[in-house]
């Protein structure tokens, strides 16, 4: 589907193209939490703009979110175009010395490990068995209770490395790493509390009540929202 979208630009030094999706979520909490100033530009992908040729000079992979930052850190001072989420929250850490503890700590790589588990782990799975619980024109059993079966693995990994921890996901700080895995498994449990079982989860219940009722992440999870 064509559109005649183009390359839109704001005045604030960081420019975030997204949609209010679980992967797009992750970069507006972080804004918001990192109280950076910034211009959001919602990406319809629904419309196919994503694969117009000015947004693939932005991600040559045709998915959002991706953020420009006019203003880098370091002795480059030309524009810095990032795309995958993941990468773009290390940055965003590493440019404001927050929710990421400095090189050569422990819990800095215990952090990244995590995130690179939701990047790895969480998105791809939860995105595929909503793929084929909710969006596949062919229903395929075997497809949805794969999915399923790895979507609730992975909500038991994070139940018990809760439990261990006794409050953030990669230790006692809140860090990139919870803000990567909230929108995935507030979206994933909402949607399918009907095929997990009660109380199945508790240290993750209690997680995603702490991290929901931050205003920082309220307001995160509306950016490039299409209800405005």
């Amino acid at each position: 589907m064509a559109t005649n979208q183009s390359l839109q630009t704001g005045d604030k030094p960081i420019q975030l193209y997204s949609l209010a999706t679980p992967n797009g979520q992750k970069i507006g909490i972080a804004l918001e939490e990192l109280g950076l100033e910034y211009d959001a530009h919602l990406i319809d992908i629904s419309k196919d703009i994503q694969y117009e040729d000015w947004f693939k000079k932005l991600n040559p992979n045709s998915k959002i979110p991706v953020l420009v930052d006019r203003q880098p850190t370091g002795d480059d001072k030309q524009p810095l175009t990032l795309f995958e989420s993941g990468a773009i929250l290390i940055y965003l850490a590493d440019k404001t010395g927050k929710f990421l503890a400095p090189t050569g700590t422990r819990q800095r790589y215990e952090t990244i490990e995590w995130l690179m588990w939701q990047m790895g782990g969480v998105g791809p799975m939860f995105g595929q068995a909503n793929h084929f619980h909710r969006a596949a024109k062919e229903q395929i059993e075997y497809a949805k209770k794969r999915y399923l079966d790895e979507a609730k693995r992975l909500l038991k990994v994070l139940d018990t490395q809760l439990g261990s921890t006794g409050s953030y996901v990669s230790g006692n700080d809140y860090t990139i790493a919870d803000m990567a895995i909230f929108p995935w498994v507030q979206f994933f449990t909402k949607n399918y509390q009907d095929k997990l079982d009660d109380n199945a989860y508790p240290n993750v219940d209690k997680w995603l009540k702490v991290i929901g009722d931050r205003p920082q992440v309220k307001k995160g999870l509306k950016v490039c929202s299409k209800d405005g």
